[in-house]
């Protein structure tokens, strides 16, 4: 597991932890069931308050992707495939309206590139 954060940034360093655990959730690099630093431990590896890391972690567990058992610890839970599964219904539902639509695959990337950007700036 890696994570690093970029001070220079405008992403809050919480979504730093967040997005970048997610990322390797989702992409298999961290596996169902791999443990998870404490809270403290990785605060203190990336220099940040506990509060920020506790904050990633909340968000992870919000979104199924992790799961907290008590003094045991944190744990990449089985939804990171379910995940997976999500994105690509919705982007094949996507597909589906943009061909309704008679917009161009093209345009559609573009569309899709804009809304990310959006949603990735903090504004």
């Amino acid at each position: 597991m890696t994570v690093t954060i970029d001070t220079a940034s405008a992403v809050p360093p919480f979504e730093q932890v967040r997005a970048q655990l997610a990322q390797q959730i989702n992409d298999g690099t961290l596996t169902v069931g791999a443990k998870l630093p404490t809270v403290r431990s990785l605060a203190a590896d990336l220099g940040l308050a506990t509060n920020t890391v506790a904050r990633a972690y909340r968000e992870l567990e919000s979104a199924t992707l992790v799961e907290t058992r008590g003094r045991a610890g944190t744990f990449v839970g089985t939804n990171g495939d379910i995940s997976r599964a999500r994105a690509a219904a919705a982007a094949a539902d996507y597909v589906a309206i943009i061909d309704g639509l008679g917009i161009d695959r093209t345009a559609a990337t573009a569309i899709v590139a804009a809304a990310l950007q959006v949603t990735c700036d903090p504004r």
